[in-house]
């Protein structure tokens, strides 16, 4: 059965990954959670009570290969960033990233509007960030957008399934301080110069799932040792522990 349910989840993430950011949309979309139906659901004969603890252990084990896969692919699109660009300090420099949320809400189309972010938010230390946004004016589509040479792209339209339930996974930027990100990359960083053999911090993102913020990346690898992190809504520290 662990088997099963590890290949299961598996499955999902990693044909989720052949669309890039969709891989994280899927991740984190509620009406997906692939572990949740397994621990609240039960089959009448198939997994009897004394079973249960064993059956929450091949679940732990089954999302913690889902957050793997994810940070594995985030990785990916980390490592290109750090080949097309420098590092610019970005991830720790409170007045560039105070600078591009400024840019940001100054966007004419987003003149006297309300700007929500969508699913996810990438910081890159070279500079950049992709994120989504909802439409100013039509509130069903979402719109891709790119901060580079500190100044944003111009919209490109996001195509979204009518199985995605875009209002839990938006957040207005209100409740979002891109200065924020300046004090998770110190935490993380402070980490990872504990940790023998764990890389430097290239890139940190923000996923938005039920109107909440969880930051990535969730664990920190060294060449011995492996530890899961997790940080507060304003990015300060929360947990950091051994796995």
């Amino acid at each position: 059965m662990k088997k099963s349910i590890i290949i299961i989840i598996s499955s999902m993430v990693l044909a989720g990954c052949e669309k890039g950011s969709q891989s994280i949309k899927d991740t984190f979309d509620p009406k997906v959670d692939t572990t949740a139906q397994l621990k609240n659901e039960k089959v009448p004969g198939t997994v009897p009570d004394h079973y249960s603890a064993t059956v929450e252990r091949q679940i732990e084990e089954a999302q913690h290969l889902v957050t793997t896969v994810i940070e594995k692919h985030t990785k990916t699109h980390s490592d290109t960033h750090k080949e097309e660009g420098k590092n610019t300090d970005f991830l720790t420099n409170e007045e560039k990233l105070k600078r591009a949320e400024e840019d940001l809400r100054k966007l004419p189309q987003y003149a006297g509007k309300q700007i929500y972010m969508y699913s996810v938010i990438h910081f890159y230390d070279d500079g950049s960030i992709r994120a989504m946004l909802q439409h100013p004016t039509n509130p069903e589509y979402i719109d891709n957008y790119e901060y580079k040479d500190e100044k944003w792209s111009e919209p490109r339209p996001e195509q979204i399934s009518v199985r995605d339930y875009i209002q839990s996974r938006l957040i207005s930027l209100e409740k979002i301080n891109f200065v924020n990100v300046a004090k998770a990359a110190q935490v993380y960083s402070e980490k990872i110069t504990r940790i023998e053999g764990a890389k430097p911090l290239t890139s940190i993102y923000i996923s938005i799932s039920n109107r909440n913020l969880r930051w990535f990346p969730g664990s920190i690898n060294g060449s011995r040792e492996r530890y899961s992190i997790e940080l507060n809504q304003n990015g300060t520290l929360k947990k950091f522990e051994r796995e």
